[in-house]
């Protein structure tokens, strides 16, 4: 049994075990690239989700018709990457055994092969959607195999050919786009375009959904380490949320939000509203009976 956390994000009080749904920070950046700064998302985003309201327009629905839980953020080894993802796998498997959905918020970018490594166990079939600016399909970065710039390719490591759907991609190495052009994964780059194929493809199969936030365009979301221009904006990022909504969404985490990066607090207030949808429009599935339990 969890205890609850002490500041929770809001809407995110019942108990454990009347939960279906959980978020946890992972407030790692150890790796970052270029600017650190996201293992301060969580936090943030629990003291500022207090600015939104727990009804969404957008759904008709509100984050107290759901039963939610937030389990805090967990105590990553900062000095050792493999220890800290494997903490992550420990409470995302922790939550998975316990039938609840597992919502992981970042961290830099690789803290997703932590969560996702649990879930391939569960369910060996699973199938990844990525919402991304960045290919993050280098072999390795600076001779590191475990960087926020390598987690997809390690994902593949894991999964294979064919289980890997990209979105927004608009940056990376040309070795990556090569790479990815081999049919290792399906990228579709700048957009999202063609989802509802994607979506339509993977209907009854276990889904992990990673969104990193610099798919938003940077005069939206300027807060993340890696900003790049030419992406998204907040509604096409919320229209694809309901998009693949419509499957069965195993698990699934939000990341790279640097609130430092964005005094405004603009960046956070978005990543708030992308937690709340993404929440509501979960639960609305799985109250519908898209739950996956094979």
């Amino acid at each position: 049994m969890l205890n609850k956390n002490i500041e929770t994000f809001l809407g995110f009080d019942a108990d454990y075990k009347d939960s279906s749904f959980v978020i946890f920070g992972a407030p790692f950046d150890s790796t970052t690239s270029f600017r650190p700064g996201t293992r301060f998302a969580s936090k943030v985003m629990r003291s500022e989700s207090f600015g939104l309201e727990t009804y969404s327009p957008y759904q008709e629905a509100d984050l107290t018709d759901y039963s939610l839980f937030d389990g805090g953020d967990l105590e990553l080894s900062f000095g050792n990457t493999e220890r800290a993802l494997e903490q992550i796998k420990e409470f995302t498997s922790l939550v998975l055994k316990d039938e609840k959905i597992p919502c992981m918020i970042g961290g830099e970018h690789l803290v997703t092969l932590g969560a996702v490594r649990a879930t391939a166990e569960k369910y060996p079939d699973l199938h990844v959607i990525q919402f991304d600016a960045h290919t993050d399909l280098r072999e390795d970065y600076l001779d590191q195999r475990l960087s926020h710039a390598t987690v997809i390719r390690r994902i593949w490591d894991l999964l294979g050919d064919n289980k890997i759907f990209q979105y927004g991609i608009r940056s990376g190495d040309r070795p990556e786009f090569e790479w990815a052009a081999q049919q290792h994964v399906f990228m579709n780059k700048f957009n999202f375009d063609g989802l509802e194929n994607t979506v339509e493809k993977l209907q009854g199969k276990p889904v992990y959904l990673t969104i990193d936030l610099d798919v938003l365009d940077p005069s939206v979301f300027p807060g993340t380490g890696t900003p790049e221009a030419g992406g998204v904006s907040f509604v096409e990022l919320l229209n694809a949320i309901l998009t693949v909504s419509d499957l069965n969404i195993v698990a699934c985490d939000i990341n790279e939000l640097s609130p430092v990066y964005d005094q405004s607090g603009v960046s956070t207030a978005v990543a708030c509203k992308v937690l709340r949808e993404l929440t509501i429009a979960i639960n609305k599935n799985n109250e519908m009976g898209g739950v996956f339990n094979g």
